[in-house]
């Protein structure tokens, strides 16, 4: 890590404040060489202006009229006297009582270029101004002098005081951006203790739902919107998790049954062997509905929901593993000779295999599984003898994990004909209820043809 970033603030709000505080630095600090400069220069003029003054009412006491040139004598003329020097050209003709040795060469070099010249002595403490005065035997020069302390002694308090200016002004910069800066992010802090209060699946709370400004405004929109995501994969999540644990209950429940079995009592090395083929084909039965399921989870390209089976052949297989003989009789019929559907076996299976379990579930004799060719597509129809479904209920039929009467005796979750459905419509189908049907339930797949 380097000192500079060791040294920045680690909050936001410490950030924009050394950024406001810094910039205001530079601009107050640019303003004060400015106005410091223009103060002096002004405070220079006005010292110019006053030693011209001086060198004109002086200028007032020179005889031009007379050759030589002579120095009137006026009353009170001490005060006009002091630091004034009068040249004929080059020679000196008055001079202050007692000068500095460097102010009169000072005086006697303007007095030598002659016109009006102002000129800063050494150190720098005084200011010394030529003003000619024409006549017709040559010219004369008045040097009038003045002492910068006072004006200089103005241009530091100046200083002083826009520094001193400054400085407050600098703090209170800093604390109004910190409570400006600190209130203008009151509502990220809000936000960001609801987000660790909220639920991602369970919380209908959103962020766009307060008043904010704008900016909030877009980014809560943004954070709303990745809730929908993460919600909508959760739920996702859940809905793949319990699809698994539905369509693997039966399968489970059979190798459950055969192991029992196998047991329970000694048997014959064929129906071992027929037990242990039992077995295989429930575990291959899992592993193809997790892999189906999963695949059509992803939405991959090569997804089941691509490919070609024998709707009939399918549906005998899937009849004779998942329910033999019993109290129920299942029964698998077809019409006409073209029977090939546009889905893979799998797929087929894991479509038909929810609305077979839940009739022979509730049915009392029999089901019927019919199979047949319509215009632009292959009907499946489950039938069964059962006392249907309640009127009701038919509009909830479809809605995971809803049941007509879960108090029934019957197992289930309510996540079959969901999955049904979803499965049947990601390959271009559809899975109905015939509401007309009256003597016990009927459920219609209809798949694209192969």
């Amino acid at each position: 890590m380097s000192p500079r970033t060791r040294l920045a603030p680690r909050t936001l709000r410490g950030r924009l404040s050394l950024v406001a505080l810094t910039t205001a630095t530079l601009v107050m600090t640019l303003l004060t060489i400015a106005f410091n400069a223009v103060a002096r220069e002004h405070l220079r003029r006005q010292a110019d202006d006053e030693l011209r003054t001086r060198a004109a009412a002086v200028a007032t006491t020179v005889d031009t009229g007379h050759s030589p040139v002579r120095v009137l004598e006026t009353p009170n003329d001490q005060f006009l006297d002091t630091n004034v020097w009068i040249y004929d050209g080059a020679r000196l003709l008055e001079q202050p009582p007692a000068p500095a040795h460097h102010l009169t060469r000072v005086a006697a070099e303007l007095a030598a270029v002659g016109g009006h010249r102002c000129v800063t002595a050494a150190p720098g403490t005084v200011r010394l101004c030529a003003n000619a005065v024409a006549h017709s035997g040559g010219r004369a020069t008045v040097v009038t002098a003045l002492d910068l302390s006072p004006y200089r002694s103005s241009a530091d308090t100046l200083l002083l005081g826009s520094l001193t200016l400054d400085v407050i002004m600098l703090g209170c910069t800093y604390a109004v951006t910190r409570l400006a800066v600190a209130r203008a992010l009151r509502p990220v802090h809000t936000m960001t203790e609801q987000a660790t209060q909220w639920s991602a699946v369970t919380s209908g709370e959103r962020f766009s739902d307060a008043a904010h400004p704008a900016e909030l405004a877009r980014l809560g929109s943004s954070l709303d919107s990745l809730l929908d995501r993460i919600r909508a994969l959760l739920r996702h999540e859940q809905q793949l998790t319990g699809e698994l644990s539905h369509e693997l209950r039966t399968p489970l429940s059979r190798i459950v049954a055969e192991l029992d079995w196998l047991r329970a009592r000694p048997r014959s090395t064929a129906q071992i062997r027929a037990g242990h083929e039992a077995i295989c084909d429930a575990a291959q039965s899992m592993h193809t509905i997790c892999d189906t399921l999963l695949d059509e989870a992803r939405d991959e390209a090569a997804s089941p929901a691509t490919g070609m089976s024998d709707a009939l052949d399918t549906l005998r297989r899937l009849a004779q593993l998942t329910y033999p003989p019993g109290p129920v009789t299942v029964s698998v019929e077809g019409v006409g000779s073209a029977q090939q559907v546009g889905v893979a076996p799998a797929l087929l299976e894991r479509v038909v295999s929810p609305l077979l379990a839940n009739a022979v579930r509730y049915a009392r004799t029999h089901v019927v599984v019919r199979t047949g060719r319509e215009p632009g597509h292959v009907r499946i129809d489950v039938t069964d003898d059962g006392p249907g479904v309640p009127t009701q209920f038919t509009g909830q039929l479809f809605t995971p994990g809803r049941r007509a009467d879960p108090d029934d005796g019957h197992g289930g979750a309510g996540l079959g004909l969901p999955l049904a459905r979803r499965l049947a419509r990601s390959a271009g189908g559809d899975v109905s209820y015939d509401a007309g049907y009256a003597a016990g339930a009927r459920f219609v797949v209809t798949l694209p043809p192969g």
